[in-house]
């Protein structure tokens, strides 16, 4: 297996606000940094409704994948965190809307903060190719 490593950014989802890529691609699989409701344009927080916040790092999450040459439906793991547990529900609303079977893998954990104020961050790992 080739050590091959390649930064992905675009400009379709929020520019990295720290020393990191918004995702690194390998021959087989991409890894996303974690995504928050940013609005690509300004990089300011989108809203402070949490269903809003979590369709918004949906869009950042699929617009990095699809840089990297993958795409949300070949994602095979997803971490989520949140700020409010109770917000789970609507976590689970968004993600079976927007994510087709079979459902990647995946893990939620509570956090006492994220970037920006944001109630939600989410990163993935995806196979490479469409």
């Amino acid at each position: 297996m080739s050590s091959n490593r390649e930064a992905i950014s675009t400009t379709a989802s929020p520019a990295a606000i720290g020393p990191y890529s918004q995702a690194i691609r390998t021959d087989q699989l991409v890894f996303t940094s974690g995504q928050i409701p940013l609005d690509p344009a300004t990089g300011v927080l989108v809203s402070e409704d949490f269903h809003r916040q979590a369709e918004q790092v949906m869009d950042n999450l699929e617009a990095v994948l699809i840089a990297a040459g993958s795409s949300i439906d070949r994602v095979v793991k997803i971490l989520c965190f949140l700020t409010d547990l109770g917000n789970f529900p609507i976590v689970n609303e968004v993600f079976e809307r927007r994510l087709n079977k079979p459902y990647p893998a995946r893990s939620c954990v509570e956090v006492s903060a994220l970037p920006k104020g944001a109630s939600v961050e989410v990163e993935a790992i995806a196979l490479t190719g469409q």
